[in-house]
């Protein structure tokens, strides 16, 4: 599908029942929010760093890519009430995933997926990094939710790695910031290195 395909399938849900998100980036942390996840994967969508005008700083998106399989979490919207979600997730667009989800919770009838509109973000600059405190945040959720092989097929299936990483954890930026163990900084920084991620600071 193109993402002008997959816009097509824009459902509105604010009142649905069995309402559930999928997470592929900081939501995969539960400690970030208070809903209640479950594995799941979907099919047909890559993670991408990208940069919009209604963001300093580059962060993750999904691009319809055919036959990738993401990992992340699916978690019951409460009352089927998008607002604070969507507050949360205000510079993308959800989006029906249909049956392009895998998944073990019978209640979850509709699933949406926030994405970016193509044409409404670009590729990350030097000014526009990836601030380290979240990628934290992110590696963090996957190791503790699929172990460090989760973790390396997060690496594998983002792209958008040419963003410069701020490395901000003394002073952490992120509003969400997490306290890492020694095992979990030392799983991101290995990877960075893996895939020669240029830091600024």
């Amino acid at each position: 599908d193109t993402l002008a395909a997959v816009e097509g399938r824009l459902v509105d849900m604010d009142q649905a029942i069995g309402a559930y998100f999928f997470g592929y980036g900081s939501l995969v942390n539960r400690d970030t929010h208070t809903y209640a996840p479950a594995a799941a994967e979907v099919i047909g969508w890559r993670r991408a760093w990208r940069h919009t005008p209604l963001r300093s700083l580059s962060f993750l998106t999904v691009r319809p890519s055919p036959g990738t399989v993401l990992q992340g979490v699916i978690a019951a919207v409460p009352g089927g009430d998008w607002q604070a979600l969507d507050a949360r997730e205000f510079a993308y667009e959800r989006v029906g995933l249909g049956a392009g989800i895998r998944h073990d919770v019978a209640a979850a009838q509709e699933v949406a997926i926030y994405a970016i509109p193509e044409g409404r973000h670009q590729a990350p600059t030097p000014e526009s990094p990836i601030l380290l405190s979240y990628l934290d945040v992110v590696i963090q959720g996957y190791f503790r939710e699929f172990g460090a092989a989760g973790v390396a097929n997060f690496f594998a299936t983002t792209d958008g790695w040419e963003a410069p990483i701020l490395n901000d954890r003394d002073a952490p930026q992120y509003p969400r910031h997490q306290r890492l163990t020694r095992e979990e900084h030392e799983l991101v920084d290995h990877w960075l290195g893996e895939i020669r991620a240029g830091r600024l600071g």
